[in-house]
């Protein structure tokens, strides 16, 4: 008899990470902790210089950002210091919770398990890391990547790449992105939601 593998793909921000705050908080108490003050000028110019190098898939798009804030408002900052800043604020910031992890560990028994996600590589690594997850996943395929963000089939092409497997499965909050373009993609999708029943338990039953 012929096994059928599945590879399992998860989304990181929303879906296995939860956010103690919002990001626009977190840019905010950075400013504030390595400048002393901040401004709302700076954080709509770091969202849209955030957004803008993302979608053409810069490295290190949060340290462009920042460096594109310094410049348009004559802050006496180094970019990287604060982008380093900036990522340990808001590693600090997510959460994963227990049964989140028990849910990867019981599924990583059969399954491949990766994670699929729009985010920079580096950055999103830096939350895998400090949450101690890394070791759950076979594969991590971000943005940057593949040049290419979900819903984007590219994406879900290079996740194919990372993992060999007979079937695919994308588990995800955002609706656009982690289900109708999982599915157009050939992937089962399956929507993360945070109301009602407990998502992780209900996942492990159905998979």
């Amino acid at each position: 008899m012929t096994t059928v593998t599945t590879a399992i793909f998860f989304a990181l921000d929303g879906t296995l990470l939860t956010r103690a705050e919002p990001f626009d908080a977190v840019l905010a108490a950075t400013f504030e902790a390595e400048l002393g003050h901040v401004e709302a000028d700076w954080l709509a110019r770091y969202e849209r210089r955030f957004e803008a190098h993302a979608a053409a898939f810069v490295p290190d798009p949060h340290e462009r950002a920042l460096a594109d804030v310094r410049e348009a408002f004559d802050l006496d900052a180094d970019p990287g210091a604060l982008a380093e800043a900036l990522a340990e604020t808001d590693r600090e910031a997510t959460r994963v919770s227990d049964d989140a992890v028990e849910a990867l560990r019981k599924l990583g028994v059969d399954d491949e398990l990766g994670v699929l996600t729009n985010g920079p590589r580096a950055w999103q690594l830096g939350k895998l890391a400090h949450h101690d997850l890394q070791g759950y996943f076979s594969a991590v395929v971000a943005a940057d990547d593949a040049d290419a963000r979900k819903p984007d089939a590219a994406i879900y092409e290079a996740a194919r790449e990372a993992v060999d497997a007979d079937e695919y499965v994308m588990v995800g909050d955002d609706y656009e992105a982690d289900v109708e373009g999982a599915r157009a993609a050939g992937f089962v999708p399956i929507h993360f939601e945070r109301e009602g029943p407990d998502f992780w338990s209900t996942l492990l039953a159905m998979l």
